[in-house]
């Protein structure tokens, strides 16, 4: 269900698509490119456990209605959270992915573990790898744009350009 922003409380700070427009187009663009050849399942659990862990409402809105729009099935979105606990629920690849994200987000003074890369590293080829990479790197500049300028679950900018 998404709002407009007359059906929402306005607690954004600030609004990238309109007062930065340029940085938003290339963020878009840059956004488009990372997701390039992977799979939109892929995509999306990366996109959602990446805003879980940062908190972002917004995006979680966004990523799991997408991935609902595109078929995925509801009980496996709801198990992102813990998908370590439930494997069984998860492809090889997106366990990799998973681990990948939730490194590249939490980044520590040590880096992404070798063996979360490795893993990684076993299950993508080195373009898939890099593709992922983005993903994250992405999914976490949205996150922080979006936590920063207090952006509403619910509201979609795509709709508002």
């Amino acid at each position: 269900m998404s709002a407009t922003p007359e059906t929402l409380p306005d607690t954004r700070r600030m609004w990238l698509p309109r007062t930065n427009p340029g940085v938003y187009k290339a963020l878009v663009a840059l956004q488009r490119a990372s997701s390039e050849g992977l799979s939109v399942e892929l995509a999306e659990v990366i996109r959602i456990r990446a805003s879980q862990l940062n908190g972002c409402a917004y995006c979680l809105h966004m990523h799991i209605s997408d991935a609902l729009a595109a078929g995925m099935d509801p009980l496996v979105l709801g198990m992102v959270s813990v998908w370590s606990e439930a494997p069984h629920l998860f492809s090889e690849r997106e366990r990799a992915a998973l681990a990948l994200t939730e490194a590249v987000t939490r980044l520590g003074e040590e880096g992404v573990p070798d063996d979360v890369f490795d893993s990684a590293r076993a299950v993508f080829d080195e373009v898939e790898l890099g593709q992922v990479v983005a993903s994250i790197v992405m999914i976490n500049a949205w996150n922080r744009i979006a936590v920063t300028g207090r952006y509403p679950a619910g509201l979609d900018e795509r709709q508002l350009r």
